[in-house]
């Protein structure tokens, strides 16, 4: 452990530069008179390391090749840029080091360039509303796919608990939440990993399907998702103001099916929507209140009609 932290120390001096004790403690952990041990023990070491008022410096020109990267590190590097996922999965630390190696690796041109792009630009995957998953089996369901190890899960779907017997695949963030590529009993699946009751980690592994791609099986899986979510078609009529909010409340596709509508005379829009179900419908054209008329179909608006009445009456009682 001390050897890491000595390794590290090392690469933070090559890397940033001068540092003081109080920095380098930061950085590692641990206390300032450790620091000043740590120092000692890398100068008895021969590595010229020095110290003047201002802190701790490596003699110019002296750059260690002890830059390689330990495997967990090596798994870290595609999540570098983001950390809060990396923290999710089990390997922040990791990632942490793997940075510093690649830092202290780096020309000092080029590791201005990295730190700048760094300082200037962050990814949030979560929604303005919503601050992503949380599961205490992230960690675990990463490992397995890592380690290809087979998963019993308890999963809770859409009508009732469920166990499931996984060969785990892959893991996909989208829009701040986890999903779980697997196959199961029904074929090549996704599961919500925020859905998972209950999970063990098997101890038989499995062997990783031949031609499998993650990227594009997900791909796939999403048109597939977005060709059987919009089945239906409505009807509507559109306030001018409502058109504008459309991308934001009811998703592109009735974003840019509205946008190809017919102008009336009283400036409303006249088109025909896609939509799920009645009852998804519903809801969503609620959140535009008077700002739209669902001229069709017949179900719709009548399921519409109720809601209105028995919110008129709800408020009305009150009056």
């Amino acid at each position: 452990m001390r050897a890491d932290r000595l390794l590290s120390l090392v690469l933070l001096l090559q890397s940033r530069g001068r540092q003081t004790a109080a920095q380098l403690a930061a950085e590692a952990g641990v206390s300032v008179r450790t620091i000043y041990r740590d120092i000692q023990a890398l100068g008895a070491a021969g590595i010229p390391v020095y110290a003047d008022p201002t802190g701790y410096a490596l003699v110019d020109g002296y750059r260690t090749q002890l830059t390689g990267l330990t495997a967990a590190e090596a798994r870290g590097l595609v999540l570098a840029g983001l950390p809060g996922v990396a923290a999710d999965l089990g390997l922040a630390e990791a990632v942490a080091a793997a940075q510093l190696k690649l830092s202290a690796a780096l020309p000092d041109t080029l590791r201005e360039r990295a730190d700048r792009m760094r300082q200037r630009f962050h990814l949030d995957a979560p929604g303005w509303y919503e601050d992503g998953d949380s599961s205490d089996h992230l960690a675990a369901v990463a490992d397995a796919v890592w380690r290809q190890r087979v998963l019993s899960v308890r999963y809770d779907g859409w009508t009732a608990l469920a166990e499931h017997r996984l060969e785990p695949y892959g893991l996909v963030l989208k829009a701040g939440k986890w999903y779980l590529v697997a196959r199961g009993e029904r074929g090549v699946r996704t599961f919500r990993v925020s859905q998972i009751r209950e999970l063990s980690v098997l101890p038989q592994t499995f062997p990783w399907p031949a031609g499998f791609d993650l990227e594009a099986h997900w791909r796939t899986h999403i048109a597939d998702f977005r060709s059987r979510m919009h089945r239906g078609e409505a009807v509507i009529r559109l306030a001018p103001q409502a058109v504008e909010r459309l991308p934001h409340l009811l998703g592109r596709a009735v974003a840019e099916a509205a946008a190809a509508g017919e102008p009336q005379p009283d400036g409303w829009l006249l088109a025909r929507v896609p939509i799920e179900s009645d009852s998804h419908a519903e809801m969503q054209f609620l959140r535009l209140g008077d700002q739209v008329e669902i001229l069709a179909p017949a179900s719709l608006r009548a399921r519409i009609t109720a809601t209105v009445s028995t919110l008129a009456a709800m408020y009305g009682a009150e009056g």
